[in-house]
């Protein structure tokens, strides 16, 4: 029963690897995420380096997950780090909203067109407040 078990278990893993893996590939590819970056970035000659780059970040961070790895640093040591994730969530979010266009289409859905930059403002700031509390009271 055990081997079985086992065979089960990896089974399972690998096909939720493939449908997560699928799924960000399918993402970036609809997002036009890395075009994108270029574009605006205007590095035409380096996007292999922005592809090499998403690559090897999520290779790393599924070893991370996987084997459990973990590092002890100081805190300031943190910060350039968090920049960059912080700036890729962003950018992710932006590319995100600006292929569904989400936002025009809510607000003219429910005739917020008046109270947009308030909605905008209240978005930022709660995703800012969610994202101090997690890091500074839940994971601290």
């Amino acid at each position: 029963m055990s081997y079985l078990e086992g065979v089960l278990v990896m089974v399972i893993g690998l096909a939720g690897g493939f449908s997560v893996g699928s799924a960000f590939v399918a993402l970036l590819i609809v997002l036009d995420l890395i075009p994108r970056l270029v574009q605006l970035t205007r590095a035409y000659r380096r996007s292999s380096l922005f592809e090499s780059s998403i690559l090897f970040g999520s290779l790393y961070w599924i070893c991370a997950d996987l084997f459990d790895w973990s590092y002890k640093l100081p805190a300031k040591a943190l910060l350039l780090p968090a920049i960059f994730q912080g700036l890729f969530v962003g950018m992710f979010a932006a590319a995100l909203t600006e292929v569904l266009n989400v936002i025009p289409i809510v607000s003219k859905r429910f005739k917020l067109k008046p109270y947009l930059f308030p909605l905008l403002i209240a978005m930022v700031l709660g995703k800012v407040t969610g994202s101090l509390v997690d890091w500074l009271l839940l994971h601290p």
